[in-house]
């Protein structure tokens, strides 16, 4: 295997599958399937989900809701996410944990970073919910602070499109796809990979990101495995 400790980032809108809000669970079957295939490997993995299907802070606070206030909600969010993929894995035979940054003791237990290295090394999934437990941190933030946390080699992203691109490829086909980019040259072309703070909080420690289609059955399995899939970003 490539990787034997991952941090595997899911947006929040993922989990909607076709729908237009709130979560799938067909999709969530599909995700717990595929994180299967690579726990079974002996990988080491860790999750963290964005609330976006359910609450965004931002989104709120644009229609002159408190921020703060926004934000504490879609923590929340993550929360409802994180229980619910928690359910999918465990009903795949995964034994998994919820970890908060904000304490829910009835519904997880509170992130303890000795603790969480012991449930990886023990093959449990582990999910960090809650973001970073700050307001005005997003759930990439929150996810590159767990993956170094954790000593993770890698942050692999999860999204709808295969990788990173010159522009959006869903908007514009002459688009051409980036199989490895350094974090400068993100920088330097002005790429979308994750908000400010997170990129930049990857790059000093150096932790490499991979952006891939998390979409297509196999994929997971196949990055793990060495197979080039997505965009590998690094120093």
């Amino acid at each position: 295997m490539k990787f034997k400790r991952i941090l595997l980032k899911l947006s929040g809108e993922a989990l909607m599958g076709n729908r237009n809000y709130g979560i799938d669970p067909e999709r969530l079957a599909e995700y717990a399937k595929d994180i299967k295939d690579i726990v079974d490997k002996g990988v080491e993995v860790a999750i963290v989900i964005g609330g976006g299907n359910i609450f965004r802070g931002v989104a709120g606070a644009s229609v002159g809701m408190d921020r703060v206030q926004g934000d504490h909600m879609g923590m929340l969010a993550t929360v409802i996410n994180g229980l619910a993929l928690q359910g999918a894995l465990e009903d795949s035979g995964l034994p998994t944990r919820l970890q908060t940054a904000i304490k829910i003791n009835e519904v997880a237990e509170p992130f303890i970073r000795r603790r969480a290295i012991r449930h990886l090394e023990k093959g449990r999934v582990v999910i960090f919910g809650g973001g970073t437990g700050n307001p005005y941190f997003t759930t990439d933030s929150a996810a590159v602070l767990r993956a170094i946390e954790i000593e993770a080699d890698a942050i692999l992203k999860g999204t709808r499109v295969d990788g990173i691109y010159t522009a959006d490829p869903e908007k514009d086909e002459s688009a051409i796809k980036f199989d490895h980019i350094t974090f400068e040259e993100v920088l330097k072309k002005g790429l979308k990979v994750m908000d400010t703070t997170a990129f930049t909080l990857s790059q000093e420690n150096k932790l490499p990101i991979i952006v891939f289609d998390m979409n297509k059955k196999g994929n997971l399995l196949k990055l793990i495995s060495g197979e080039k899939i997505g965009t590998t970003v690094d120093l």
